[in-house]
């Protein structure tokens, strides 16, 4: 997946990857009929309304399954069908609708760990954060021991195993966040890959039939400051239906200094650990502290959608193919109510302009943009705005699960989170770079643009 970070300019360019015409000279890599349609369709006013609407209190945060959501929904498939485009969706429909759960996860106050050097107390929120791992009204882990699992990576294509075949059932592990990023050659170095993310070491953990994980938050590793794993692991968690796959009892994290606390009661020196994580030859490291935690969790059964239009293409041999251009429709809704709150007027919501009604604003102006050439791209060309994807991907991973096109189908995938909202700028980020022939494209038009 590409994903642009972009001004007007660079919307431009993703116009110009719909058209047949984008392989030409690098001093000329857009048409006319591109930059026409961009001059008309693509302004000041196309960008800033659906921002204004998508975000505004009304829509309360578009917390997943809210009636924001359904209100984003319903603004968004109306819109592509003004433009032109055809249900993108099953039947007929502009949304493809998905179940999901909802977990509110009681947790308690104070989490409980005892050493050898004593008993240490980790407080909810300030030092963890955690989230249920089963879909069950009641969740449990007993009398489980600790055990340092470096990176908790299993990668076999480099030689990576942070496990070693240990036998970790009924373990609660601790991970490092990110994925060793000191060589480009290991884990593509700064790159974080799918090892990196927070999904893949909750879901590795389970494969070892671990009782829970718990992953060290640092700012530099996550790329966020702790307040954003507050926010986002607080009140109730979406996912998709369990479908029999491995799960752990909680998903944790906790700050690197409630971490050292705990490390130094069981006469562990984290740096020390770290130094030997970052070694192929790495071993799990019992720690010798033990904990049990319960909590009860509220279950919630409910439907999201993802929200598609289709715009068949021009070439009757290439129209069965699709280029998709997305973004997330959904952000995080709104705040409970803090003690002490209570009756008091206090903004609670989550507006989301920039992640993501930017990008979902932007993207529809390349869909009315698209739907104006004069000549339709030779590809079909999908609109999609994902659900749940503060939730974890969760629209996007429905949507590669189930798609709307046959596998082998879809010919490329653009995507936008956040726009550029500090003014004209001469750079633009492309994630996915040195992926994709989209390369060779998004260059030239950036050369053309004098840009970086």
């Amino acid at each position: 997946m590409a994903q642009f970070i972009p001004g007007r300019a660079a919307i431009i360019a993703l116009c110009a990857l719909a058209t047949a015409a984008v392989a030409g000279a690098a001093d000329a890599p857009v048409p006319e009929a591109v930059q026409h349609v961009a001059d008309v369709n693509i302004t000041r006013a196309t960008l800033e309304a659906p921002i204004r609407y998508l975000a505004d209190d009304l829509l309360e945060g578009r917390g997943t399954a809210s009636r924001g959501d359904a209100l984003a929904q319903l603004y968004l498939a109306t819109q592509l069908e003004e433009f032109g485009y055809a249900p993108g969706g099953p039947g007929g429909s502009y949304e493809q609708p998905f179940d999901i759960v909802g977990l509110d996860a009681h947790m308690p106050a104070t989490w409980t760990f005892k050493a050898k050097g004593g008993t240490v107390d980790l407080k909810w929120s300030t030092d963890y954060i955690a989230a249920s791992g089963v879909e069950t009204e009641q969740a449990a882990v007993r009398d489980a021991e600790l055990v340092f699992v470096g990176y908790g990576i299993e990668a076999p294509e480099y030689k990576w195993n942070d496990f070693k075949g240990m036998n970790l059932k009924g373990k609660v592990l601790v991970m490092l966040n990110n994925d060793p990023d000191w060589d480009p050659q290991l884990f593509a170095g700064k790159t974080r890959l799918y090892y990196g993310r927070w999904m893949y070491k909750y879901e590795s953990a389970a494969r070892q039939g671990a009782a829970g994980a718990i992953i060290v938050h640092t700012t530099p590793s996550a790329g966020y400051p702790w307040q954003v794993v507050q926010t986002s692991w607080s009140g109730e968690q979406f996912e998709l239906p369990d479908r029999g796959e491995p799960r752990i009892q909680i998903k944790a994290w906790a700050t690197e200094e409630a971490t050292r606390r705990l490390l130094t009661a069981a006469g562990k020196d984290l740096d020390k650990l770290v130094a030997a994580a970052h070694s192929r030859n790495f071993r799990p490291v019992p720690l010798g502290i033990r904990t049990s935690i319960a909590f009860t969790n509220t279950v919630a059964h409910t439907q999201t959608a993802n929200v598609a239009g289709l715009l068949r293409g021009s070439d009757p041999q290439l129209a069965d193919q699709v280029v998709v251009y997305s973004a997330h429709h959904d952000h995080l809704g709104m705040a409970k109510v803090k003690p002490g709150e209570e009756g008091k007027k206090v903004d609670r919501i989550y507006n989301g302009a920039e992640d993501n009604a930017s990008g979902c604003a932007q993207i529809l102006a390349v869909a009315r943009a698209i739907a104006a050439l004069p000549e339709r791209p030779r590809r079909s060309t999908l609109i999609l705005f994902a659900a749940a994807e503060e939730q974890g991907l969760l629209g996007s991973q429905y949507y590669a699960e189930n798609p709307t096109f046959a596998p082998g189908r879809i010919a490329a995938n653009l995507n936008i989170d956040g726009g550029n909202h500090f003014g004209a700028t001469r750079d633009i980020s492309l994630i996915g770079s040195g992926k994709s022939s989209l390369d060779a494209v998004a260059e030239s038009v950036v050369h053309w643009q004098g840009r970086v």
